[in-house]
C-alpha cells in the first residue's frame, strides 16, 4: 500500500447547468466484474474479525518473529498456566500447548479464562459450538461458561473428561438464555482441584458463535453481509501485503491453510501479529463462493517486505508451488492435488484470474520482478492454464506495459483533490492490457499532507467519498479496459488497526458494525450496473464540478445515468436526455448526501438518502438538481420508456471479452524489462 496527497487546497468551482444527450448506440460493453472486493488478514480483520473464531491464541502458535505466549488467557483459582512443547504434541504443527497445575492454588475450584478479541459477543438465541484437546490427568466435570466481567453468567455447561495418555478433542455447545448488554465477557474453564493428578494440558480451546450460512469454521454473519452489501463481482484474495511475508522463510504459503486445523501452523503476519491459519484457502473460497463473487487470486512471487528475493535459479520450487495451487483447486480426482481436496470434501472451483505477486515494486524489488520473477510464473501458468487472466502486480497505464496481454493491477491512495481530477485518468488507455483497480481509498483529510494513514482514528469521510466516486466513474466509463475496482483495507478492527481508514469497522459487538460513508457511496453505484456504456453529447456544462457515465442495463432494460457533484458553489441544474426516451417517461432518481467532513458515528450513519421520481418533459429530458457533494444514480426502467425503442435484452455493439479471454495473446514475450528496472515499451 501507498499514498499520495496533493498540498494544495481546491477551490469550489461555480455551478453551470449541464445538458446531456446519450446515443443509443455505439458504445462498449462494459465489464461484468466492475466492483469486487479486496481482502488481507490486516486491522484483526481475519483472526478477530470476518473469520468468526472467538477464543484469542487458541493454540498458542507463534515464530521467532511473534514468540509463542499466553496472552489473552488468566488463570483461575490460582491455578498454574505454563507453556510446553510434550513429547507427545497434539500435532507436528501445533507443538506447544497450555499446561494447568494446582501447586499454587488458593481455590478448590481452579482453571483459566480467555479473553476473546477484546471480549466476547453474547446473544440470545444463538447457538455457540465449542471443543478443546486435553492430554494428561484430569478425571471429573470441566465447567464452560460465558460470563460478564462482573461474574454474571450468561450461558454454562459441562463436560466429563478422563485422564488419557493420548489427546482426546472434547465438544460442548452454549444457548444464552439472555444478551449480554455488551461483549465485556470472557470465556471460563473451571474444575474441582482434586480432579487434577500432577498436570493437564490443552490445545486448540475454539468457539464459534452462528456463522454465515452455518459453515464449519465459517465466518462472522454482520460482517458478509456487510460485503454482500457492495454487490461484488470478484475477490482478490488472499491479499495485500499479508502474502508476501516479512522475511525469510515466511510467506502465505498456502499449504499451511488447508486440512484439518490441527494441521495448521500459523505464519508471522506482516500486519504485526500471528495469523492462525485459520481462515486457509479453502475458507477464502467457500467465501467468494457464498457471495457469487469471481476468485481474484493472488499467488506469492518470490518478494519478502525487506526487500529479500529469491535469486532466479532458486525460484523454480515457488512457482510449482502456484501450480500445485491451481491445481489443489481446480484439478479433477484423477490428479494429486486435486485428489486430496476431493479427500477434504471439496469438489473443484474454478478460477479465472490470477495475480503474481503484490505490490512487487515495493521494496526495489521491480528489477528482479521485470527482469525473471513475473515472467517465469507467466509462462509456466500461462501454459497449463491457457484461459487464465494473468494479471501483474504492479502497473502504470500511463507507462510501458506487461508481456503478451497480460493485465495489470494499479492501486491508489491519494488526498480528494488529487482523486477527484483523476476522472479522465484511463480515458487514453487502451483495453490490450486490462487493468484491475485493486486497491484505492481516499487517505488523506484536504489539509494534505499533515493528516494521513496512520494518524488518529481515520474513517472514510463524505467528501474523501465523493472523491472516490468521481474516480470510479471515470474508471466505469473506460469500463472496456478496466476490470473492476475494489477499495481496501477492508475492515477496521477497533479495538487493534495498522491501517486506516477502512471501509468496514467493528468489534466484538455486532451492534457496533459500522458501514463507512464509502461503504454507502459503493453501494448505490454498484447496485445499479450498467451493461454498456453510452456515447454522450454535452450540449451545455462540462465534467466538473459534475462528473457522470450513462448507458443502460441489457439485464434489465433501464437506462442508467450515474453523476457526482464535488465542489460546487450551489445545486447543479440537469438536462438529461436518452435516445429513444419520450415525453411522460418515469426516472427513479436516488442520491446521497451527507455534511462534507462528516464520518459514520459507530454504529450508525450521517448520509442521507434521496428518492424522487421524475417524469420526462415534452423533449423527452429529465429535468433535476444535485446539491454539492452528492452521488446520485438515474434509472428509467424498461417497463417505463415511454413510446421510444425498447432495448431490453438487445446486445453490446462491442461485446465485452470476459475474463477468460484476456492474456489469449500470441508468444511474443517482449523484452520486458530483462536489461531494466521495469516494463519495456
Amino acid at each position: 500500500m501507498w499514498s499520495k496527497a496533493l498540498s494544495a487546497s481546491a477551490f469550489a468551482a461555480t455551478a453551470h447547468a449541464v445538458s446531456v444527450s446519450v446515443a443509443s448506440e455505439g458504445g462498449n460493453a462494459t465489464s461484468p466484474y466492475a466492483y469486487g472486493f479486496m481482502f488481507e488478514d490486516i486491522n484483526n480483520s481475519g483472526d478477530g474479525g470476518v473469520y468468526a473464531e472467538l477464543v484469542h491464541n487458541r493454540a498458542f502458535q507463534g515464530d521467532p518473529i511473534f514468540p509463542k505466549n499466553l496472552d489473552y488467557w488468566n488463570s483461575l483459582g490460582g491455578a498454574g498456566l505454563s507453556l510446553q512443547n510434550l513429547s507427545k504434541p497434539l500435532s507436528s504443527a501445533l507443538p506447544t500447548s497450555m499446561q494447568v497445575s494446582a501447586d499454587n492454588a488458593t481455590s478448590d475450584t481452579i482453571g483459566f479464562s480467555n479473553e476473546g478479541f477484546w471480549g466476547f459477543p453474547v446473544v440470545s438465541g444463538w447457538q455457540y459450538n465449542g471443543s478443546f484437546w486435553v492430554y494428561g490427568g484430569l478425571d471429573g466435570n470441566i465447567t464452560i461458561c460465558l460470563s460478564s466481567y462482573d461474574d454474571k453468567v450468561f450461558a454454562e455447561t459441562s463436560v466429563e473428561v478422563s485422564s488419557t495418555s493420548e489427546w482426546t478433542q472434547y465438544n460442548y455447545t452454549f444457548h444464552p438464555s439472555e444478551s449480554a448488554p455488551d461483549s465485556n465477557n470472557t470465556l471460563n474453564f473451571t474444575f474441582a482441584s482434586s480432579d487434577l493428578k500432577d498436570s493437564v494440558n490443552f490445545n486448540l480451546l475454539s468457539l464459534f458463535p452462528p456463522t454465515y450460512n452455518d459453515r464449519p469454521n465459517g465466518l462472522r454473519i454482520d460482517l458478509m453481509e456487510a460485503i454482500d452489501g457492495l454487490y461484488p463481482s470478484f475477490f482478490r484474495m488472499p491479499g495485500g501485503n499479508n502474502m508476501e511475508g516479512l522475511q525469510s522463510p515466511y510467506w502465505w504459503n498456502w499449504t499451511n491453510t488447508i486440512g484439518p486445523l490441527t494441521q495448521r501452523p500459523g505464519y508471522p503476519g506482516t500486519w504485526e501479529y500471528e495469523n492462525t491459519n485459520g481462515l486457509g484457502l479453502i475458507e477464502h473460497l467457500l467465501w467468494a463462493q457464498d457471495l457469487g463473487m469471481e476468485p481474484m487470486l493472488g499467488v506469492w512471487a518470490g518478494l519478502w517486505l525487506d526487500g529479500e528475493v529469491v535469486p532466479e535459479d532458486e525460484l523454480q520450487v515457488y512457482v510449482q508451488s502456484a501450480l500445485d495451487e491451481l491445481e489443489f483447486l481446480m484439478g479433477d480426482a484423477s490428479t494429486e492435488w486435486g485428489s486430496y481436496r476431493e479427500s477434504l470434501g471439496y469438489g473443484p472451483f474454478e478460477i479465472g484470474f490470477v495475480e503474481i505477486g503484490n505490490e512487487d515494486s515495493l521494496n526495489d524489488g521491480a528489477p528482479t520482478y521485470a527482469a525473471y520473477r513475473f515472467q517465469a510464473f507467466h509462462d509456466a501458468i500461462r501454459d497449463a492454464y491457457p484461459d487464465i487472466t494473468i494479471i501483474a502486480s504492479y502497473f502504470d497505464v500511463k507507462g510501458s506495459t506487461p508481456p503478451d496481454n497480460a493485465a495489470g493491477d494499479f492501486h491508489q491512495y491519494a488526498a480528494p483533490q488529487l482523486m477527484s481530477s483523476e476522472f479522465g485518468y484511463f480515458d487514453n488507455y487502451t483495453s490490450e492490457h486490462p487493468v484491475v483497480i485493486g486497491e484505492y481509498a481516499v487517505t488523506y483529510y484536504p489539509d494534505g499532507d499533515t493528516t494521513q494513514v496512520g494518524q488518529g482514528n481515520f474513517a472514510p469521510y463524505w467528501q474523501g467519498s465523493v472523491a472516490e466516486a468521481i474516480f470510479l466513474l471515470g474508471a466505469e466509463r473506460n469500463s472496456d479496459k478496466i476490470i473492476g475496482s475494489a477499495y481496501a483495507p477492508s475492515f477496521q478492527n477497533l479495538n487493534r488497526w495498522e491501517w486506516i481508514p477502512d471501509l468496514i469497522e467493528f468489534d466484538a459487538n455486532p451492534e457496533h458494525t459500522t458501514m463507512s460513508t464509502s461503504w454507502e457511496m459503493i453501494h448505490l453505484l454498484s447496485g445499479t450496473r450498467i451493461t454498456e456504456n453510452l456515447p454522450m453529447t454535452i450540449t451545455d456544462g462540462g465534467f466538473g464540478p459534475a462528473y457522470f457515465v450513462a448507458g443502460r442495463s441489457n439485464d434489465t432494460g433501464s437506462h442508467i445515468a450515474k453523476l457526482a457533484v464535488y465542489n460546487a458553489t450551489s445545486e447543479i441544474p440537469f438536462e438529461l436526455n436518452f435516445d429513444g426516451i419520450s415525453s411522460g417517461a418515469t426516472a427513479n432518481l436516488t442520491y446521497l448526501t451527507a455534511p462534507m467532513n462528516a464520518s459514520n458515528p459507530i454504529g450508525g450513519s450521517v448520509v442521507e438518502k434521496h428518492v424522487d421520481s421524475i417524469t420526462a418533459g415534452d423533449d423527452g429530458a429529465f429535468s433535476f438538481q444535485l446539491p454539492p457533494y452528492s452521488v446520485a444514480v438515474l434509472e428509467v426502467g424498461a417497463n417505463n420508456a415511454g413510446e421510444g425503442k425498447d432495448y431490453s435484452g438487445q446486445g453490446s455493439r462491442h461485446g465485452w471479452q470476459g475474463c477468460r479471454s484476456f492474456g489469449k495473446g500470441g508468444s511474443h514475450k517482449g523484452s520486458w524489462g530483462k536489461h531494466g528496472h521495469g516494463w519495456s515499451a
